[in-house]
């Protein structure tokens, strides 16, 4: 068994496919001043080569997985007009007087290196896209063809030292079962990527083989305990074979559940809403029985390009999303960029502590001009269906003011222009600072809904960086300090009449439905894979109880007597529903 780190839910067990890594042979050769002009055209004629066959992928991952995927090979593109990448190897060949692919591949090892430097995992992945780019670059130069994938029809396990999205988009995902990768991180665009494929991934097992993977032997990848088990033996894919049935039929059972109404058996209803950050996971939610979706990650509309989305651009993705809901309703987030999400295209301050710092709304009030495309395109949007806005990382009444004045101003503004709108679009807040949680009775006087945001309100009460694996151990929602956060803020909002609601990662843990059923939250924004699993347990989690249960967990003094708490209720539940887990109207 090998432990490394899991990227993509699900079990695969197959033959492995190992993908041999680049290889190239260079010419060892220079130029004349004379051939110059002739290098020069070689190269722009492999950049335009390079350019036409990516934007053939971009279309046909378009197609496959949805815009925020496919919007990956924008970076690709930028990279190719990069002047500074450019003018590194326009420099190599006039200065040194070396062939394209020469300079091309000094060119690519010396950015890798300068990445690879730093102490920053997004430039670490970025990296990857410049030797991914650059080595097409390379293909074109050179002649060279696609490294091919087995020709047969049988499905494999693919290992490979690091995946570039420009191979995984030309995999058939029918016959892949599973990925391992030597290097890479669980946030890296080829992990975004066969997420969205559904192939389990494990990856970062670089330096944990006694042994290389071979092709053809036999692999088992559980993508999501980030496991994998090289020529297992008999009983082990035994094991893994009941593990992967057992999986395939927990889901099918609970699909069945998904146009149940979500309603306790006491009669307490809480709506189920999705995450979402594409149209592709729209499609996903959708058949799971989301009922609206609390939360669209909007910045996944600026990343992975080479510019900032226009009006025009960010008005079609709202109104197809907003169109497939068919009257459901659907928040969306304002720009939430800045800490661990970057633009390609902007250069944001170096700071020491990023998620404290020029982020969310704080860009947005700073940058008022593109807050403002966002805000226009929104209204527009809203023409189409049930929409709200939501604005991020608030920890002032101030921040809300002004928001919304800009929101006034582009109303006024499409007004004059005669342009189609809706005006008066509800405006909610995200709480997730410890500052928003003390004046929630403030802000519940300016907002129209709360969503509580635990991933960022956990780190920030309980001063802990769940990045840093010397003290993720303590990052821990089930801390009685977050749960007295949790009251305060829905407190306050009972107290005005307004809506609350919880997403992030505490949203889609069984364990915390008594909790946040007993707080009385309204409305639950999770993940597509985490709707159904979480309504199977709203349908026999009894809300009376869980009040009682909840005044229980307030008396409790740590963090080990509350989650033993939690998970003692939940097991306790679980072992009360109906043999089957066979629901009423099923």
């Amino acid at each position: 068994m090998i432990q490394a780190l899991g990227a993509s839910n699900g079990i695969a067990i197959g033959k492995a496919f190992v993908l041999p890594h680049w290889e190239w042979e260079l010419p060892d050769q220079k130029i004349d001043v004379a051939d110059l002009a002739k290098e020069f055209e070689r190269l722009y004629e492999g950049i335009r080569r390079s350019k036409t066959e990516i934007a053939l992928m971009k279309t046909e991952l378009d197609e496959t997985v949805g815009v925020s995927e496919a919007s990956i090979f924008d970076a690709h593109l930028a990279i190719l007009d990069d002047p500074i990448f450019m003018n590194e190897i326009q420099g190599i060949i006039q200065r040194q007087y070396k062939v394209a692919e020469v300079a091309v591949k000094e060119a690519i090892d010396h950015f890798v290196t300068m990445f690879d430097l730093l102490d920053d995992e997004y430039m670490k992945e970025r990296a990857l896209d410049i030797k991914d780019v650059g080595n097409r670059l390379l293909k074109h130069l050179l002649g060279a063809p696609e490294i091919a994938l087995p020709e047969d029809t049988q499905p494999f396990v693919l290992v490979v030292r690091e995946l570039s999205p420009s191979q995984l988009i030309h995999l058939r995902p029918e016959l892949v079962l599973g990925i391992v990768t030597m290097v890479g991180s669980p946030t890296s665009h080829s992990a975004i990527m066969a997420r969205a494929f559904g192939i389990p991934l494990v990856m970062g097992v670089d330096g944990k083989l006694e042994e290389p993977i071979e092709t053809g032997e036999l692999i088992i990848v559980d993508g999501g305990a980030g496991i994998i088990h090289v020529g297992p033996s008999g009983e082990t894919v035994l094991r893994y074979s009941e593990i992967r049935k057992r999986q395939l039929e927990e889901r099918e059972q609970l699909l069945t559940i998904a146009e149940l109404p979500s309603v306790t058996p006491d009669g307490h209803k809480l709506i189920l809403a999705a995450n979402i950050s594409s149209i592709k996971e729209m499609e996903a939610a959708l058949s799971n029985g989301a009922e609206a979706v609390g939360l669209f990650r909007t910045e996944f509309l600026y990343m992975d390009r080479n510019h900032f989305p226009s009006e025009n651009e960010q008005y079609e993705v709202y109104r197809d999303v907003v169109k497939m809901l068919d009257g459901k309703q659907i928040i969306i987030r304002t720009l939430d960029i800045g800490g661990d999400k970057q633009l390609d295209y902007y250069e944001m301050p170096v700071e020491d502590n990023p998620f404290l710092g020029y982020r969310a709304i704080r860009f947005s009030l700073d940058r008022k001009d593109l807050f403002k495309v966002q805000l226009r395109a929104i209204l527009r949007a809203a023409v189409h269906g049930d929409m709200q806005i939501m604005y991020p990382l608030i920890t002032s009444v101030e921040e809300v003011r002004e928001a919304n004045a800009l929101l006034a101003e582009a109303e006024r503004e499409l007004e004059a222009e005669g342009v189609p709108f809706r005006g008066g679009i509800p405006t909610g807040i995200m709480v997730e600072v410890p500052a928003a949680v003390a004046i929630a009775d403030l802000l519940a006087e300016e907002a129209a809904f709360f969503s509580i945001g635990t991933n960022d309100l956990v780190q920030f009460t309980l001063a802990v960086d769940r990045m840093n694996e010397n003290i993720s151990h303590l990052y821990e929602p089930f801390h009685p300090a977050v749960l007295r956060m949790l009251r305060t803020v829905t407190e306050a909002a009972k107290r005005k009449g307004i809506p609350v609601s919880v997403c992030g990662e505490l949203a889609g843990d069984v364990r915390a439905l008594p909790i946040l059923l007993g707080l009385g939250i309204e409305e639950l924004s999770l993940s597509a894979q985490a709707i159904l699993p979480v309504k199977e347990g709203l349908l026999r989690t009894s809300a009376a109880e869980s009040r009682l249960f909840l005044e229980e967990l307030f008396r409790l003094p740590t963090v080990g007597q509350i989650r033993q708490a939690a998970e003692k209720f939940h097991a306790e539940t679980t072992l009360s529903a109906s043999p089957g887990r066979v629901y009423p109207g099923v």
